[in-house]
């Protein structure tokens, strides 16, 4: 408590600070993700969590709202899950070979994804969409692939365009053009990729008429850039007009999946892709990720020379956490976590706005995005890119200090371990931090 205002002292990093330029030593920049550099306070370092919090090496407690990037639905230690994965261990860890813990796993997602004739598992997205790929350039013997602006899906040379470019290299909001996302990108990938933006259906009818795209990929709700849900019609056009067209329709449900809808946001939206990817939430945290798509597509993994290879894919104990994770999601776990998530977006949304801070609070009950500077809700990548983000990186700052970690690109993701206490104080945090946040 500081002496005079009776308040908790602010938290202090130090000790994450001197780790992190310690590790610099032997891992470049500290850190084993890009994503995990420009954090508020620098990258900070965990000792342990516990539930909806993290404790960091300074002995900070910070309620948590990155869910591990939005892995863990569950929250940092569901015991249904760690008591699975050591019953797993006990068992054995990896055997170059077929589980039945596996075939469980895999029947479990055909009996509750909408598309899911069939699955393959993989470790991470990344990796699942590269296997999408292959499989989409076999089955229509096209190479082009077409991308939505600020659409994630992953890292390789072959997709990491467009993702959060500078609006000055972006090109026309109605013709955008491939930005790389990285030094050292080929830039012989962008020959079979084309970009256009999110939610315009005529921009993609268009590129379509050609005949030449193999694949459509999209987030069914953009979420790596926001929280911004498909326009009415939307996703029913692109599936009619990929249908139309002969070019496949595959969903990155890297983040939307296991948040929007237990069987996935294409349940939520009615509209089934012929290939879907998913990871993060699917095992609160393991490594797992999984393609799951039609029969006649998939099994062109199985007969049609497509090669999908990995010594990890369907370790077993990543299995056992997936199954755990799964059959503890209940309709009415998550619908209370859903119920919760709503409140804390209210509560966040009351709090700016008596404080006179212009935002938008908006998007899902797990997964929401706060846009400082807007007043409507975002439609694609640029209304974000243009919103008021150094204010809003002052607020996530003030949010630490005072313990409530939230992503610094205004995501927040909401767990089942966030319970009404833990929102409660979560709020009366905000009313603070959007106070100082306003101050002159």
């Amino acid at each position: 408590m500081t002496a005079q205002s009776g308040q908790p002292a602010p938290r202090r990093f130090e000790r994450s600070r001197g780790l992190i330029d310690e590790n610099a030593r032997f891992t470049a920049g500290g850190v084993n993700s890009h994503f995990r550099t420009g954090m508020a306070e620098g990258p900070l370092v965990f000792s342990h969590g516990d539930g909806a919090r993290l404790i960091d090496a300074d002995g900070n407690t910070l309620i948590d709202y990155y869910c591990g990037m939005g892995a863990t639905i569950l929250g940092h230690t569901p015991p249904e899950v760690i008591a699975a994965a050591r019953a797993q261990v006990e068992k054995g860890i990896l055997f170059a070979g077929q589980t039945e813990i596996e075939i469980a796993a895999a029947r479990l997602l055909c009996d509750r994804i909408p598309c899911a004739e069939r699955v393959r598992f993989g470790c991470s997205g990344s990796e699942v969409m590269q296997a999408a790929l292959r499989v989409a350039r076999a089955a229509t013997g096209r190479r082009m692939i077409l991308k939505c602006e600020g659409h994630y899906h992953g890292w390789m040379d072959n997709v990491l365009w467009s993702t959060a470019p500078a609006l000055n290299a972006a090109g026309p909001s109605d013709a955008p053009v491939p930005v790389a996302g990285s030094a050292g990108q080929s830039d012989a990938q962008s020959a079979e990729i084309a970009v256009i933006g999110w939610n315009d259906l005529a921009a993609l009818e268009a590129r379509l008429a050609a005949g030449n795209i193999a694949a459509v990929i999209m987030e069914p709700a953009m979420c790596n850039q926001g929280a911004i849900a498909p326009e009415p019609g939307y996703l029913e056009g692109v599936r009619e007009a990929c249908t139309r067209t002969g070019t496949l329709l595959v969903f990155d449900e890297v983040i939307t999946g296991f948040r929007l809808d237990r069987r996935g946001a294409q349940s939520l939206f009615g509209v089934t892709p012929d290939l879907a990817i998913f990871a993060k939430a699917i095992a609160n945290g393991f490594p797992v990720a999984a393609l799951c798509g039609r029969a006649d597509l998939m099994d062109l993994l199985a007969r049609g020379g497509v090669m999908h290879g990995g010594t990890f894919n369907a370790q077993p104990v990543s299995m056992a956490a997936m199954m755990a994770t799964q059959t503890t999601l209940t309709p009415e776990l998550f619908n209370t976590a859903c119920t919760r998530g709503l409140r804390l977006q209210d509560g966040v949304r009351k709090a700016l706005d008596r404080a006179g801070l212009q935002a938008v609070v908006a998007g899902f009950p797990l997964v929401f995005h706060v846009a400082f500077g807007r007043d409507a809700p975002a439609r694609d990548y640029r209304d974000i890119a243009a919103s008021d983000r150094s204010g809003y990186t002052r607020f996530a700052h003030a949010l630490l200090r005072r313990g409530v970690r939230a992503l610094e690109r205004g995501a927040w993701f909401v767990s089942t371990a966030h319970d009404d206490a833990t929102i409660d104080e979560t709020i009366a945090i905000v009313e603070e931090a959007a106070r100082e946040t306003a101050a002159p």
